[in-house]
């Protein structure tokens, strides 16, 4: 990652303390507002919820020099799986008080995994915090290449990983292909346009001439 670039271009003084104020600042809103995704009681302040999540976690990949996962989390996951979600939830007319009522139910499911997942968490935090480099020291590093993050990752995405990624558009397009077929239906009495019917029309039988004479008009 190119840490320095990013940092020397936010406080070029060498001063930490606007770098280490903006992480902890996104850092701590992402974490509240992905609390309230699961906490707040309408569905449509979840969806907004996770959109500034979503925002403040793409400030966080630029902090870290991470520009293009930056811009993809932005373009792919605000841009179009959020808003998806709050079109879907805003025109669906879902019961959510019956969806709720299970939840005493899976309660104790639900803290055995959060269990899991803070346990995880707190051994990552402490394998951190005993290392020798820290996340500021981190970002002081010199830069190893010198090329962009979009050329690097196009670079092991088109050699490395060339077959996997074309094998993700190929699942892809038959997935796409399949949801098409599957929402098709024919009605009756609904027109259709037909395409190799327009194209394919004959002059002589679809064509009508006719001789108007001046100043006067046509019943059609």
């Amino acid at each position: 990652m190119k840490s320095p670039r990013i940092y020397n271009r936010i406080h070029p003084t060498g001063n930490m303390f606007l770098y280490s104020f903006s992480f902890y600042l996104f850092s701590t809103i992402a974490v509240l507002s992905a609390l309230m995704v699961i906490s707040a009681k309408n569905s449509v302040h979840s969806v907004l919820f996770l959109i500034l999540s979503f925002v403040n976690s793409s400030a966080l990949f630029v902090l870290l020099g991470a520009e293009f996962l930056a811009m993809i989390l932005v373009v792919v996951y605000v841009g179009a799986v959020a808003v998806l979600f709050l079109f879907v939830v805003m025109m669906l007319d879902i019961n959510f008080i019956k969806l709720r009522e299970g939840f005493l139910q899976y309660l104790p499911f639900g803290v055995l995994l959060g269990a899991v997942l803070l346990l995880e968490l707190s051994m990552i935090f402490f394998s951190n915090r005993l290392s020798k480099v820290t996340l500021v020291e981190f970002s002081t590093k010199p830069i190893f290449s010198d090329f962009e993050n979009t050329k690097d990752l196009g670079n092991v995405l088109y050699t490395e990983y060339f077959y996997l990624f074309q094998l993700s558009g190929l699942i892809l397009l038959v997935a796409m292909i399949g949801s098409i077929v599957l929402t098709l239906r024919d009605r009756s009495g609904v027109k259709k346009q037909i395409i190799y019917d327009q194209v394919n029309v004959d002059t002589v039988n679809y064509i009508e001439k006719k001789k108007v004479k001046l100043r006067e008009g046509t019943n059609v």
